[in-house]
């Protein structure tokens, strides 16, 4: 299913692919994050994010 490593530049509402591909890996989990369902990242950390829980518990790391 997943073939590609993409790198990408998050933005603060959006993203940009930098190198194609067709996933990107959560920073806390380590899971495979399909592009088009990569909905949660942080701006500054340059980090993509599995889901809500993820990013909470990042959030609560700072």
């Amino acid at each position: 299913m997943f073939k590609k490593l993409a790198k990408i530049k998050y933005l603060p509402n959006n993203f940009e692919v930098i190198q194609d591909g067709d996933h990107v890996i959560c920073a806390i989990s380590g899971k495979k994050i399909p592009l088009e369902s990569l909905t949660y990242w942080n701006v500054e950390e340059q980090e993509a994010y599995f889901s809500y829980k993820e990013a909470c518990i990042k959030r609560e790391r700072n």
